[in-house]
């Protein structure tokens, strides 16, 4: 009788799974996709299904910093932020979402280097002078691809910011003494009135 009464118990405890809020666990049956678990406490066949991902359906955010070169041969550096979500909370979409990358960091990567691409191929057609005022144009340009991008895995662009566009040392101080030159030529030509 207590043998029967510990084996229940245990197949109770190994059937039981908890999704926590703002996610969808994704249940696979010898490895093949057969329902989605929503948040709280759930239930699952012991030793036949497993939860094969939690997928989040929260906002989700990547900083990104990397390097590009503009048309004049400029170093310009980026940092970048990507706020994105799964589109929703469906069956097709957490599918595509847990099934369409090998692993999260395969995911991340595709995300990032995306990312690069479409700045770097932007900024590369762009002299170093005009990179600084196109930042609008720059954002509008990557939110295009990325936006087709991540709805085709299942996710939503919430927002692109790029925080900061940067030029190497060099670069900066060259900039600083035109900004000197022109700001003393100014004040020369004030002086002479």
């Amino acid at each position: 009788m207590i043998p029967a009464a510990v084996i229940l118990i245990v197949l109770i405890i190994l059937s039981a799974s908890v999704i926590k809020q703002g996610h969808v666990g994704v249940v696979t049956r010898f490895g093949k996709y057969q329902r989605l678990m929503l948040p709280g406490l759930n239930f699952k066949l012991p030793l036949l299904e497993g939860v094969f991902k939690s997928i989040s359906t929260q906002n989700q955010s990547i900083e990104l910093e990397f390097e590009a070169i503009s048309l004049d041969q400029a170093y310009v550096n980026f940092k970048s932020l990507i706020v994105y979500s799964a589109q929703d909370a469906g069956e097709e979409t957490i599918k595509k979402i847990a099934f369409r990358f090998i692993d999260e960091k395969s995911f991340m990567q595709t995300l990032v280097r995306s990312v690069e691409g479409s700045i770097r191929s932007y900024v590369a057609n762009k002299k170093q002078a005009e990179i600084l005022v196109l930042r609008s144009e720059i954002i509008g340009a990557v939110k295009d691809h990325l936006e087709e991008a991540l709805n085709s895995w299942g996710f939503h662009l919430l927002d692109l910011q790029i925080n900061d566009i940067s030029f190497d040392e060099a670069i900066m101080r060259s900039m600083s003494q035109v900004v000197s030159s022109n700001n003393m030529k100014a004040a020369a030509e004030n002086e002479a009135q």
